[in-house]
């Protein structure tokens, strides 16, 4: 009988151990994913600002130039700004199927990687 006893207990001190042991996998791939997804989002912005950074200086200088074809500055101005309300609309109505689609693709593979 006691044989039984001990045998019982070393299994329930197994199962504990197993269980701590999976909740601490569970916490360790939680806290893993989660790194990856925030490196990936810093890398993702950082790159994305060095773009606006280019994308703000060569509009100011295709403005500018522009402007001077034209013979007013401000004129080169209004027509890289009408150009991007433009792709801006064009945004609005595609944006399911070119920004929020693909962003959430982004991030579910990220965490299911």
């Amino acid at each position: 009988m006691e044989e039984k006893a001990t045998i019982i207990e070393s299994l329930v001190e197994k199962a504990e151990a197993y269980g701590k042991t999976n909740i601490d996998l569970f916490k360790l791939k939680a806290v893993d994913k989660s790194a990856d997804v925030a490196s990936t989002v810093i890398a993702n912005l950082s790159v994305l600002t060095v773009l606006l950074l280019f994308i703000v200086m060569g509009s100011i200088g295709i403005a500018l130039w522009i402007g001077d074809l034209l013979g007013k500055a401000s004129y080169g101005f209004f027509i890289v700004a009408g150009f991007y309300g433009i792709i801006t609309l064009a945004l609005q109505v595609f944006k399911k199927e070119l920004l929020k689609m693909p962003l959430n693709n982004s991030i579910i593979f990220n965490f299911l990687k």
